[in-house]
């Protein structure tokens, strides 16, 4: 039903900003309305919610570790979502994935998204 795929991840210092999109595409995505959601991963741990804006509305919702950091954002006409990551710090290493789940409602655990990109990963030296 939706296909997702990320970009914009690398390498970069302690301080630093890096711009991840997320292109979203299927036929029923223009149909109904969608909570899109970023998550990020280290191995070995859990999947940890970062941020999530209803694609229709643009309310957004951010974890606590990166509120005032991090921006999440989309651009309706092209089926894009952003997250704008400034002050990066060595904790945000992880392999970041763009999710979305058929639903107005806000999300904030992997179980409740149905589709998932591939990932990029993001990797921040001290």
């Amino acid at each position: 039903q939706v296909q997702l795929v990320e970009s914009g991840g690398g390498l970069v210092q302690a301080g630093g900003s890096l711009r991840l999109s997320c292109a979203a595409s299927g036929r029923t995505f223009s149909r109904y309305r969608y909570i899109m959601g970023w998550f990020r991963q280290v191995p070995g741990k859990e999947r940890e919610f970062v941020a999530a804006i209803k694609w229709t509305g643009a309310s957004t919702y951010y974890a606590d570790s990166v509120k005032g950091r991090f921006t999440i954002d989309r651009d309706y006409a092209q089926n894009m979502v952003y997250l704008q990551m400034n002050s990066l710090k060595p904790e945000d290493t992880a392999l970041y994935t763009c999710a979305a789940d058929r639903s107005d409602t806000v999300h904030r655990t992997t179980s409740e998204y149905n589709y998932w990109g591939q990932g990029t990963q993001v990797t921040v030296s001290a």
